[in-house]
């Protein structure tokens, strides 16, 4: 019903800004009353038709000289269109007929703010502190301001402030916990967040902001708990559920972050992000045609969500449809080329269709994206084992440890690579250190050695190391 209502607003609109355009057409006698212009104007910005806005602007200040909403629209355009010192000398002129406007005070402090001129927009706040019942609103504008200076701790101030003031306030909620992220200060908001729902326990939007602050902490099953409370008050919060799917994802937990992420599309107008997401947690559990539906759902909603692309080509990847996968990886690659993973899936794609060379170009551009993927090195350097090139391949995962040296994977494959290339002495030195770094992994080296002989002699000696 609501959608209704917007949609048949918007079409008034419409027919409003047809009639006086055709009005202009015909050279008609206009005057309309300001509510008329307005919703023309409106109507304009909405669309980025910028100079009609300030045409229409000038002809109904003509008629109604002292309209102060449409001196902040006339205000709104010049901004738009890069004129902010001439938007300020209108709202300085409609500041005169109309003092202390929070509608004009809004817009002067914004516009201060966006030329650098914190103390002034500043001024333009405090100056109306006094004379408005939206004091929850000048504080969370004051704290933007603040936050727009890098001040953060006044920043702070403010939107708890705002909150005080109205403890239903989303935006202050949630640029408070950003603020306090960003000074290190996010354990001490906690106990902020905790007094807050001890005062009203049914504020969803205390308990949403409560969940975020624990899952920026990485503290999770928190995080899943402050989020239920929100969705327990308000069913049909979408943030909560997508944000509850995340953690759950973060956990592990893929089943329940697909329910999760389900009810995040049943409660609002699903986006490419959510498909995204919910094909991620089908993924994880390998129901691959499910993730595939989802990462189509995603593309089809916005086709440069490069998420899309690589998810239905990872799902392809998984069924072994090697040659459509590269299409989807490339499509992924032409709209982000800065995601190493991108670069990985189509390397291990071409890999599998036998274009050798073009994975191994792959490869290359993963690795220079991300050189602490361990999973590139080993990727990379197997495509050299398959062909027999044993040194190669040994070469990249020397790299990969240059990079990460911490990781035994890297150690073991080395030892491998040597043994099968005859280098024996080195072999041992790279073994003696995968072992000390993760003993336990070493079974993975007999995937390398299948000759029984040559992996009870390789037993042998990890055995003497064990004892």
């Amino acid at each position: 019903m609501e959608q209704d209502f917007i949609d048949k607003e918007n079409e008034g609109r419409r027919n409003a800004v047809s009639r006086f355009e055709e009005m202009l057409r015909n050279q008609e006698a206009v005057f309309l009353h300001v509510e008329d212009y307005e919703e023309i104007i409106q109507q304009y910005l909405e669309t980025e038709n910028f100079q009609k806005a300030l045409d229409t602007c000038r002809l109904a200040l003509e008629q109604h000289p002292y309209a102060t909403e449409i001196m902040v629209q006339q205000a709104h355009a010049l901004a738009d269109t890069g004129q902010p010192d001439q938007a300020l000398d209108v709202l300085e002129k409609a500041n005169l007929f109309h003092p202390h406007n929070v509608d004009i005070a809004f817009m002067q402090s914004t516009l201060y703010a966006a030329t650098g001129e914190f103390e002034a927009a500043l001024e333009s706040l405090e100056s109306i502190l006094p004379w408005t019942d939206e004091q929850s609103e000048v504080y969370f504008q004051k704290g933007w301001v603040h936050q727009q200076w890098q001040k953060y701790n006044k920043a702070v101030e403010n939107y708890k402030r705002a909150i005080e003031l109205n403890p239903n306030h989303e935006q202050a909620l949630y640029e408070l916990a950003f603020c306090l992220d960003l000074t290190g200060k996010l354990e001490e908001s906690l106990d902020f967040y905790r007094q807050f729902i001890d005062n009203d326990p049914y504020s969803y939007n205390a308990w949403y902001n409560l969940g975020i602050a624990y899952s920026k902490l990485q503290k999770h099953e928190d995080a899943i708990h402050a989020y239920e409370y929100a969705t327990l008050i308000k069913e049909d919060f979408a943030s909560a559920w997508y944000n509850m799917g995340n953690a759950h994802m973060n956990l592990g937990n893929f089943e329940a972050a697909k329910d999760c992420y389900e009810k995040t599309i049943a409660s609002e107008q699903p986006n490419a992000d959510t498909y995204c997401c919910l094909g991620a947690a089908y993924e994880r559990l390998e129901q691959f045609d499910k993730a595939l539906l989802n990462y189509q759902n995603a593309i089809k909603i916005d086709a440069q969500w490069d998420e899309g692309w690589y998810g239905v080509g990872v799902c392809l990847d998984e069924q072994e449809k090697w040659f459509e996968a590269t299409h989807f990886f490339r499509k992924a690659i032409q709209l982000n080329a800065e995601v190493a993973d991108y670069w990985t899936g189509l390397a291990h794609a071409e890999a599998q269709v036998g274009n050798v060379m073009s994975a191994l170009e792959a490869y290359e551009q993963a690795a220079d994206l991300d050189p602490t993927n361990p999973d590139v090195w080993l990727e990379w350097s197997m495509v050299h084992y398959d062909q027999g090139d044993y040194m190669k391949a040994f070469g990249l995962v020397e790299e990969g440890i240059d990079e990460i040296p911490d990781n035994a994977e890297l150690y073991y494959y080395a030892t491998a690579y040597l043994i099968n290339a005859g280098r024996y002495k080195e072999a041992f030195q790279y073994l003696e250190n995968a072992l000390i770094l993760a003993f336990d992994q070493h079974p993975m080296l007999f995937e390398f050695l299948p000759e029984l002989e040559a992996q009870k002699a390789l037993y042998r000696i990890i055995d003497q190391f064990r004892r």
